[in-house]
């Protein structure tokens, strides 16, 4: 009879993604965020941290939810052009006309490099989608009708010298998209509820 024997080995964590999961752990959260860690992708890096996070101004009711996933290769990734990847997506309900405005996929990608660039996120190589869906019922549905945007993006630190202004970038990010005012001084929230692309 043979024996097959798995031996696992466990590598120690560099001490620059340790440094990106201390700054992750003692973020300090606005109230409207709740923030959970949830089980990263195994495939994409050789070290990975995911959050997952609703915004909830008030009562029970999310007004946009998030997932985050943090990427780390210490030897550096060519497509990346860095060590540091963040990946992120974002969904909220929106008003049906604001979904239908042409300008919507820019202005929700502006509220991302405006998060970025006011939280002080040094970063490269930026990138990413901005979908909206809507949804009309017929006939006997007595459903109102529904709208949502949804935002895939990624972006790499420039720098390893800090990660919690990226942190606060994508908190801030999240609450654009749940049309709260922003914390970052300069960024300009929209709303969700009175749209105008003029």
């Amino acid at each position: 009879m043979q024996v097959r024997l798995t031996i696992v080995i466990s590598l120690p964590v560099p001490n620059r993604f340790a440094e990106i999961e201390g700054a992750v752990r003692s973020f300090q959260w606005r109230p409207e965020v709740q923030v959970a860690e949830i089980i990263s992708p195994q495939r994409l890096a050789p070290y990975s941290m995911a959050l997952e996070a609703d915004v909830v101004p008030r009562g029970d009711e999310a007004l946009a939810f998030g997932r985050l996933v943090i990427l780390y290769n210490p030897d550096g990734d060519d497509i990346w052009g860095g060590t540091t990847r963040f990946v992120s997506y974002g969904q909220a309900e929106v008003e049906f006309e604001m979904a239908a405005d042409p300008m919507l996929a820019d202005v929700a990608w502006s509220w991302l490099l405006d998060s970025l660039r006011h939280a002080g996120a040094d970063h490269r190589a930026a990138s990413g989608t901005v979908t909206a869906m809507t949804s009309r019922s017929f006939g006997k549905l007595d459903t109102p009708q529904r709208a949502e945007i949804e935002m895939r993006c990624s972006w790499t630190a420039a720098s390893d010298d800090t990660y919690s202004p990226h942190i606060a970038a994508w908190q801030d990010f999240l609450c654009q998209l749940a049309g709260l005012e922003p914390l970052v001084e300069g960024v300009t929230s929209l709303g969700r509820r009175s749209w105008s692309s003029q």
